[in-house]
C-alpha cells in the first residue's frame, strides 16, 4: 500500500495514496488553506509539490479553476500536421492533468470529506472505489470526477433507441454519443437471421454499460452475450441489464473479449484512437496500436456461424488526425480473411464537432462514424 506523508502542526501525518491514473506519490506534500494565493499554488504544483487542502471546499474548487487558467495562458506551439496537432494536444492535456492533480484532499475512514461546506461524497466514493480501507488522499480533480460520475449514475443517460435510460458507472465509457447506438439500432440484420425464428445469438464485445447488448435484445435477438475486460464495466452492464429486465436475454461474461461458441452477429465498438490512455475513462477512447480492433478482426472468422456478420463500429477520426490510414484498416480486414459486405455512415452530432475553439476541430468536423458489415 502506498502512503503519502506530510507535516501538520509539527506532527508527522500519513494516509493511503490513491490515483485512478496511477500518478506516482508526490515527492513533497504541504498543507494548504484559504490563505494560499493561486500564483503560489500554481508554481508549487509545477515544481511537483502537492498541496493538501485544509480550507473551504468551494475555495478549493475556485483555486483549481484559477490554476487551470494559468495553464491556459501559456502559448501553444504551432503544428505542421494533424498528427502533430493531436500529439501536442495530448501533451498539453497530460501536463494540465499533472499540475491540477497536485491539489489534494483527505477522505476519512468512511470517505467523509471534512472540509467546510463540503458535500457528502461518501456514497459516490463507495460506488467508485469500493469499501473504504482507511483514510485516503486523492486529487480534488479526481474526486470531482467521482462526484460527477455518481450523478450520471443516479440520473442516467437517455437512449432514444431504447426509449429509456442507461446508468453508467465511474470509469465506464458512457453512451453520450448517440450516433453509434443508432447505427446498431437501425442496421439491417444479417440475411440469415432476419426471420425471427432464425435470430439466435449475438455477441457484444467491449460492452461497457451494456447499451448495445440492450439494443440488440430490443431488436429481437434471443440471446446476447456481452463481454468486457474491465470489472467495472461488467458490473455496470449487469446492473443495467437488471434495470431493463433483460436478464433472461442478455448474459454478461468476462473478463475477456470473445466468449465461447459462435454467433449469428458479433458487434464490436472498439476505442477509436490508437494512443495511450491516461486513466480508466480514457480506455474507452484510446487503445495503443489499436490492439482491440486487431484482436476483434483476427478472432472474428472463428466466431461467426454460417451466414453471420461482424459489425465493426468505428470512427474515421484517427484517419483525419493522421494516426491510422484507411488502407491500414482495409489491410487488417483482408488479412483476417474477412470481406466487407456493406457500410453505413453517419455524421457526429456531439457539440465538440461544431466547436471551432477545439484544437482538433478540423478533424472533428470532418469525422464520419461507420458500421462496417463483415463476413468471413
Amino acid at each position: 500500500m502506498s502512503t503519502i506523508d506530510w507535516t501538520e502542526n509539527h506532527t508527522h501525518q500519513s494516509a493511503r495514496w490513491h490515483s485512478e491514473n496511477a500518478t506516482p506519490i508526490p515527492r513533497r506534500t504541504v498543507v494548504a488553506d484559504d490563505r494560499m494565493k493561486a500564483d503560489y499554488a500554481y508554481r508549487q504544483a509545477c515544481e511537483g509539490t502537492a498541496l493538501l487542502w485544509q480550507g473551504d471546499f468551494h475555495n478549493a474548487r475556485q483555486l483549481l479553476q484559477a490554476m487551470g487558467r494559468r495553464i491556459d495562458r501559456k502559448p501553444t506551439r504551432s503544428s505542421t500536421s494533424p498528427s502533430e496537432t493531436f500529439h501536442l494536444h495530448r501533451r498539453s492535456s497530460n501536463h494540465r492533468a499533472r499540475v491540477l492533480g497536485k491539489l489534494l484532499v483527505l477522505l476519512a475512514d468512511d470517505y467523509t470529506l471534512t472540509l467546510r461546506r463540503a458535500p457528502d461524497v461518501r456514497q459516490a466514493c463507495v460506488e467508485a472505489y469500493g469499501p473504504s480501507k482507511g483514510p485516503m488522499a486523492v486529487s480534488l480533480r479526481e474526486l470531482l470526477g467521482v462526484i460527477g460520475a455518481y450523478q450520471w449514475r443516479l440520473k442516467g443517460i437517455d437512449v432514444p433507441a431504447l426509449g429509456t435510460r442507461i446508468h453508467p458507472h465511474y470509469g465506464v465509457f458512457a453512451p453520450g454519443r448517440g450516433e453509434y447506438v443508432d447505427l446498431v439500432a437501425h442496421a439491417p440484420l444479417p440475411p440469415a437471421t432476419r426471420r425471427s425464428s432464425a435470430i439466435r445469438t449475438a455477441f457484444d464485445l467491449g460492452t461497457g454499460t451494456g447499451v448495445l447488448a440492450a439494443v440488440l435484445a430490443h431488436r429481437g435477438v434471443k440471446r446476447v452475450v456481452a463481454t468486457d475486460i474491465s470489472p467495472r464495466a461488467l458490473a455496470c452492464a449487469r446492473e443495467n441489464v437488471r434495470r431493463l429486465a433483460l436478464s433472461d436475454r442478455i448474459e454478461v461474461a468476462g473478463p475477456g473479449l470473445f466468449p465461447e461458441g459462435r454467433a449469428d452477429l458479433v458487434v464490436c465498438n472498439p476505442p477509436w484512437l490508437p494512443a495511450r490512455p491516461t486513466g480508466p475513462v480514457e480506455q474507452g477512447v484510446y487503445d495503443p496500436d489499436s490492439t482491440m480492433l486487431h484482436s476483434f478482426l483476427a478472432g472474428l472468422p472463428a466466431r461467426l456461424r454460417p451466414g453471420g456478420e461482424g459489425w465493426l463500429i468505428l470512427s474515421d477520426l484517427a484517419e483525419h488526425l493522421g494516426l491510422r490510414t484507411r488502407q491500414h484498416l482495409l489491410d487488417a480486414i483482408q488479412g483476417a480473411q474477412l470481406r466487407v459486405v456493406g457500410k453505413i455512415d453517419t455524421k457526429p452530432r456531439h457539440p465538440r464537432s461544431k466547436d471551432a475553439a477545439d484544437p482538433l476541430h478540423t478533424a472533428r468536423s470532418a469525422e464520419i462514424t461507420s458500421l462496417w458489415r463483415l463476413t468471413a
